[in-house]
């Protein structure tokens, strides 16, 4: 009578094991399932919502970047006008990719141009400058990356267009490219500066 009972206590202790060695392909199951949901929502994965829109800006008072004829970045270098901040480094290949629809901008009287230089070397971001052009009306270097954190960066080259009165209106986490500044940044502007 021996035997049965080992086979029922065998039986009871494989089964758990199964379930145990099953549960890591349950959890990549249920992963997958929602990752492929998102996908297929349609929202763009690059749009990721910040906490601060809608709220007046971080403070600004950085340091100017040496060297580049520009003066520093403070809250009164962008207040009382519609800004666009940018969040760029010369050793971001986005950046470079973004940097003409920058240089477009920088033309538009209605809007100042301002740039935080992140985590950059001076000698590198004068040469990135000097390359490229400077679409800066202020230059404000972060080289802790503190004020990064203060806008809620994730990453580099990173926009927020702020209003006259200090309140972010729009923001772009990564490059603008051709479409995306005519469809989604222009629009912001001139939302912005019609008071709707």
């Amino acid at each position: 009578m021996s035997a049965p009972e080992d086979e029922q206590q065998t039986l009871p202790k494989s089964r758990g094991r199964y379930l145990v060695a099953a549960l890591p392909l349950v959890v990549f199951a249920g992963l997958a399932a929602v990752f492929l949901t998102q996908l297929q929502s349609g929202r763009d994965v690059n749009e990721i919502p910040s906490a601060l829109l809608g709220t007046k800006a971080p403070a600004l008072n950085l340091p100017a970047l040496e060297g580049a004829d520009r003066p520093a970045l403070t809250t009164a270098a962008i207040q009382g006008k519609l800004t666009l901040v940018n969040v760029f480094a010369s050793w971001c290949v986005p950046c470079r990719q973004e940097h003409p629809m920058l240089l477009e901008l920088s033309k538009d009287p209605r809007v100042t141009v301002v740039g935080i230089n992140y985590k950059d070397r001076n000698d590198n971001a004068l040469r990135f400058l000097g390359e490229l052009g400077n679409p800066y009306k202020a230059i404000g270097v972060d080289p802790n990356g503190k004020a990064a954190i203060d806008w809620g960066v994730y990453g580099i080259p990173e926009s927020y267009l702020v209003g006259a009165d200090g309140t972010i209106l729009y923001k772009k986490v990564g490059p603008f490219d051709p479409e995306t500044f005519q469809t989604q940044l222009m629009p912001a502007i001139e939302k912005a500066l019609s008071g709707s």
